[in-house]
């Protein structure tokens, strides 16, 4: 067990942790030279095409140091605000971190709330000041902010580069030396900690584990505490390169197992893994619950695919257990999923996962926040909104209250007024300004959750020219003077685009959903009028004309009441159509909702 460390990366996006990762395990051999490929671990088609980390992943090194072979897990983390739950998972798991700093762009938002994550669950912190080697980097000043941050000493710093291997041998020693081995006891029953899972076609769930106390052998039967189901454990081993079976995981170290669990839903990640014989007691404090930020409905485009979409988001949830959903019907898309995400961004990741590995084409609908409504009869009871149709009738409603977040925004100090101006803007209240150094600043705004989930992070990043970098965490519900906005095609309303927003924007974004749709919808035989409505007050309309068809063609000459006739005959016609018309909406009108400053 001495001989054993557990490390994760941490860091901000794009501050080079995969590509550290690649050139670890080349230093340690783990990968051969034919096995090797850039960002080795995003073994995902989406990760290697956004050049971005969506899932942890863990893999173990063997390295001998002083003569003395130790064995090294190391798991690679995401560095977007989205998958901060991927994060925390891997927290669990390790008893240190390598917290990655880009020389060229310093601290950024994330890397101090990963480094929050990394402290809370008391991990030893190895600074790592990556890409020294690009012509932009500034390894003294950024080394200045590191210590300012850690309270660390400039020694402790390690320059590395992931592009040419420079400083990999240091931080080896550094992990060996600094990370304390894992603490358990080999002789108590087993506790394994789940952190992760995944569906496997042909050998049903494969579960990750970290063994806390005991040891995990194969062929003996285990039991799940959180369902109290047992199992035999056909076969454990360690996450090399591909799994390497093994007779036996002992305390402290990390393994897969497989229990042959056809049933997505029987494994719960951050549950214990315990002998069906001589179980353990206690389970192991597993991590908080995942709070969603972002809801929205997921449908399937063909209504009896419904089974087949459930099944899906069973699989996906096992991999990604951030993803919470339930079953909701909707008048206008019939059945399908409400789903609850960390962001737009895992939003977007899910529905492609959904369309790539299980081949399901979903309509997801307008997302939005959570309120609580409170009514007149029970004012201090509140009633859940997830969807704006489950809001109560204005006549009964005392108030609505709505999510805020504290956002931290660090930008450079040339873009602060930019930033300012977006942040009221969308109904933030700037609460603090701090210069971190003379050209980089930290703001803190309190706002309102719903205006930052559609698309705030694409203009931040506009109007900074990429350079601010955002964090945000959530601060509780406040009063908001909220309406519901319907919008009405052909006089019926449609449930999938009505959404809560704020009184004072809910003229101009009526106004622009209605001009927005009118481009998307296509035209039909009759005209269609598009109404955004408060209750039963219209506040915006736009009609789609109809395609005419020249009716008159075949009168030439004679006398006008022959056109006239047909004419009056072809309007008839129209309103009858008028009367039993279908408007069918496309998917893109939906999404285009979102962006309508576009």
């Amino acid at each position: 067990m001495k001989n054993i460390r557990n490390f994760c990366i941490i860091a901000h996006i794009d501050h080079g942790k995969s590509t550290l990762a690649d050139r670890l395990l080349d230093f340690t051999n783990t990968v051969t030279q034919r096995e090797k490929q850039d960002q080795l671990l995003d073994n995902m088609d989406l990760e290697r095409e956004r050049g971005i980390t969506i899932k942890s992943h863990a893999i173990q090194m063997d390295y001998e140091y002083k003569g003395e072979k130790f064995v090294l897990n190391l798991i690679d983390t995401p560095g977007h605000v989205d998958f901060s739950y991927e994060v925390s998972r891997s927290i669990a798991a390790c008893e240190g971190a390598l917290l990655i700093v880009d020389a060229a762009q310093s601290i950024q938002a994330q890397t101090i709330s990963n480094l929050y994550l990394a402290l809370e669950n008391d991990l030893e912190i190895i600074p790592v000041l990556n890409k020294v080697d690009l012509p932009s980097a500034n390894p003294e000043e950024v080394s200045d902010d590191i210590v300012d941050l850690l309270g660390c000493d400039l020694e402790d710093i390690i320059h590395a580069s992931g592009k040419t291997g420079q400083g990999m041998e240091e931080i080896l020693k550094a992990i060996i030396e600094k990370i304390p081995p894992p603490k358990g006891d080999p002789k108590a029953p087993l506790q394994a900690l789940i952190f992760d899972s995944v569906y496997n076609t042909f050998r049903g769930v494969e579960t990750y584990f970290k063994v806390v106390n005991g040891e995990i052998k194969k062929g003996e039967k285990i039991k799940f505490l959180s369902t109290g189901k047992e199992y035999n454990a056909d076969e454990v081993g360690t996450l090399h390169l591909t799994q390497t079976p093994k007779d036996k995981i002992s305390t402290g170290d990390v393994g897969y197992l497989i229990t042959g669990i056809k049933q997505a839903s029987e494994v719960k990640v951050g549950d214990t893994i315990t002998d069906a014989i001589n179980p353990t007691k206690e389970r192991i404090d597993g991590f908080e619950e995942v709070k969603p930020m972002v809801f929205a409905g997921i449908y399937p485009v063909e209504t009896e695919e419904f089974e087949e979409l459930r099944a899906s988001m069973e699989k996906l949830q096992l991999n990604d257990a951030s993803l919470v959903w339930q079953p909701e019907s909707s008048a206008a898309l019939g059945f399908g999923f409400r789903c609850g995400f960390l962001g737009m961004l895992h939003m977007e990741i899910i529905q492609e996962r959904l369309e790539r590995e299980f081949g399901m084409t979903v309509i997801t609908t307008v997302p939005n926040v959570s309120y609580h409504a409170y009514t007149k009869k029970h004012p201090d009871k509140p009633i859940l909104v997830n969807n704006p149709s489950d809001l109560p009738d204005p006549s009964t409603l005392d108030r609505v209250e709505e999510p805020f977040i504290k956002a931290s925004i660090i930008t450079k100090s040339d873009y602060v007024g930019q930033v300012m101006t977006l942040c009221i803007e969308k109904r933030g209240l700037i609460t603090n300004q701090t210069y971190l150094t003379t050209d980089r600043v930290e703001l803190s705004f309190d706002m309102p959750l719903a205006e930052i989930v559609f698309d705030f992070y694409d203009r931040l990043k506009t109007v900074s020219k990429g350079y601010a970098s955002f964090d945000y965490h959530p601060i509780g519900m406040r009063p908001s003077k909220l309406v519901k906005v319907d919008i009405l095609l052909n006089g019926n309303s449609v449930d999938a685009l009505s959404a809560l927003i704020h009184a004072d924007n809910a003229q101009y974004i009526g106004r622009k959903m209605c001009e927005k749709l009118r481009q998307l919808i296509p035209r039909q035989q009759f005209d269609i009028p598009i109404q955004a409505a408060i209750g039963a007050k219209i506040i915006a309309r736009e009609t789609i004309k109809a395609l005419r068809k020249d009716v008159t063609a075949k009168c030439y000459g004679g006398d006008i009441s022959r056109k006239r006739k047909l004419l009056e005959k072809q309007k008839k016609g129209k309103k009858r159509m008028r009367l039993v018309g279908n408007v069918e909406i496309p998917q893109k009108a939906f999404m285009a909702v979102l962006k309508l400053n576009d």
